[in-house]
């Protein structure tokens, strides 16, 4: 914390007692003042718990998680950033699949996956497989709400995204319909 006259105390007693020149130097204390202010808030600025709104959906953009709607609740807006950067460095395992559809569900979340780890030669031949399932979209269409987890499944493994007793991804049938062109 800086005290109020913290460039004015720097300068010699003798100048201190011109009236014209401690005017003079207040202006840039002033000024000087504002950019160390700027300069103290930048590790702030990166922090989705304290940051300015604006800048929280900035920091969303940047790690994927586009279009945060801007009329949510503040702290929905930052848990989601929050969450969402957690889950990032573990993309595409079960546990950050799990995190991401609790975080947009709202609720308990179930991964099942045919991943592992087997010795040379065991490793069955179908284990590029996840089935998630979840009790709601968390209030968003189904659309958007598998366009959101679509993204944090890896591209060679076959999905399905359950909520409640109706499959919602992959549309029941899709692959048949692709089929027929």
């Amino acid at each position: 914390m800086r005290r109020d006259q913290w460039l004015l105390n720097q300068l010699p007693v003798g100048m201190l007692s011109d009236d014209f020149f401690t005017r003079f130097v207040s202006i840039f204390q002033e000024e000087a003042a504002t950019l160390l202010a700027h300069g103290d808030n930048l590790p702030h600025l990166a922090d989705p718990t304290v940051a300015p709104l604006p800048m929280v959906r900035w920091m969303a953009d940047w790690i994927g998680l586009d279009g945060i709607d801007p009329g949510l609740p503040d702290g929905t807006q930052r848990r989601l950033v929050t969450t969402a950067a957690r889950t990032l460095r573990r993309r595409g395992t079960p546990g950050a699949l799990r995190g991401f559809l609790e975080l947009f569900s709202g609720g308990p979340a179930e991964v099942t996956d045919g991943g592992g780890v087997w010795r040379e030669g065991e490793a069955p031949a179908d284990h590029a497989w996840v089935v998630m399932r979840v009790a709601s979209t968390g209030g968003l269409p189904d659309e958007a709400f598998v366009s959101l987890i679509a993204d944090h499944v890896p591209a060679h493994v076959r999905a399905e995204l359950w909520v409640d007793d109706r499959q919602i991804w992959p549309q029941p049938g899709a692959e048949e319909r692709i089929r027929r062109g």
